[in-house]
């Protein structure tokens, strides 16, 4: 693997490579201090960078933020769940909430209006985020086509810290396209920085591993912004009219360089990743139960050919879709899991029966959580105005 890319559906495939060959590093070593939560204790969230310095606001009760994206190209599902359980998680350790709707990327990318975007986002992901737990306290929710000029002019200010030849070798082939989305995501990860939204303090994104070509560049970014901040300082001190206004917004803007966790993409019910843009790869958290269960019947398993071939051989739940869900949302419990898992490696446990187990799951799940979408609608405004 010599590069990861950001706009690509495949699934990765080896995630020790990502230990070897960029420099993440293997969150095990935090596991203990958050058994609460599923990701971290069973190794879905399985890398970091510099995941310290928010592990020490966390435990010294100091202001952090989790700030993370959402492209408002398709439903909502058990993929973006992963996240938006996160968001959950980070704001009762205290996190400060910052979410951006990426409008102007899935209009660059693909080709969604500005007006639909808007409705997806709001409709499907932020009813979806409230109905999952999220509060309305310290939550920043912003679309990047509307907010705020120093959002835009940290946009533009990144431009001027980073070379063609440096976002080719990262990102490989480039379009004018991928350029903005790519300096948008940076003022969406440090602009939570800036003197009036809080100024310095320590930024955990959390994403899927084939975001870490941002990370790596953002964080190098802010280090730029940093040095050119000492440098302006001890040239012309605090003097204003001395700088342009532009190096005036660096002078007085220190960056914290942005942490970032890495968890496993949830296959998709076809096998490979879970993907807004193919409905037969997900389950959407607004689909009706019937339809939920109707893709869980034809999903791709781990079994065998036959189910004598399942009890002699027994079955692969790593190549589960079903099991899949079990382990990333439908079964907290980890002796029921192992149970699970047990059985199904030792034939005992057949294809047809744990796919009507997992319906059952399911449509508990889907009916509940419904439920509180209907509830979600009501408090849209807390979070966001138009």
């Amino acid at each position: 693997m010599k590069r990861i890319d950001p706009w690509d559906s495949q699934a990765i495939g080896d995630y020790q490579n990502l230990f070897n060959e960029f420099g993440i590093e293997s969150f095990d070593r935090f596991r203990r201090y958050f058994p609460d939560n599923r990701y971290v204790r069973r190794g879905i969230i399985f890398g970091h960078r510099d995941f310290d310095r928010i592990f020490s606001a966390i435990k010294n009760k100091k202001p952090f933020v989790m700030i993370t994206g959402l492209m408002p190209s398709g439903r909502f599902h058990f993929g973006h769940k992963m996240v938006a359980d996160q968001m959950v998680w980070y704001q009762s350790l205290g996190a400060e909430i910052f979410i951006c709707a990426a409008d102007v990327e899935s209009w660059l990318m693909r080709n969604i209006p500005f007006e639909k975007a808007r409705e997806i986002a709001l409709n499907e992901y932020l009813k979806n985020y409230i109905a999952l737990g999220l509060k309305p306290e310290g939550v920043t929710f912003w679309f990047q086509s509307n907010y705020r000029k120093e959002y835009y002019r940290l946009r533009d200010m990144a431009s001027k810290r980073i070379t063609f030849n440096e976002m080719k070798a990262i990102y490989g082939d480039l379009t004018p396209g991928k350029i903005i989305s790519v300096l948008a995501q940076i003022a969406d990860i440090i602009h939570p920085q800036l003197p009036d939204l809080g100024g310095p303090r320590p930024v955990v994104v959390p994403v899927g591993a084939d975001q870490d070509p941002h990370l790596r560049l953002t964080r190098d970014v802010a280090s730029r912004l940093n040095a050119e901040r000492e440098e302006f300082i001890d040239i012309n001190g605090r003097n204003e009219g001395v700088i342009s206004k532009e190096d005036e917004s660096i002078r007085d803007m220190e960056c914290v360089p942005p942490s970032s966790t890495y968890h496993k993409f949830m296959r998709g019910l076809r096998g490979g990743k879970m993907s807004s843009s193919d409905p037969s790869s997900y389950l959407a958290l607004s689909e009706t139960p019937r339809d939920a269960i109707n893709k869980i019947m034809s999903a791709k398993t781990g079994g065998r050919a036959t189910v004598d071939e399942q009890r002699e051989k027994g079955g692969v739940p790593e190549n589960c879709t079903i099991y899949n869900l079990y382990l990333y949302h439908l079964v907290d419990d980890d002796k029921e899991l192992e149970k699970i898992y047990r059985e199904c490696k030792g034939g005992e446990r057949i294809c047809g029966e744990c796919k009507a187990t997992c319906s059952d799951m399911l449509s508990e799940f889907l009916h509940r959580h419904q439920k509180n979408l209907e509830k979600a609608e009501d408090i849209i405004g807390e979070f966001y105005k138009s």
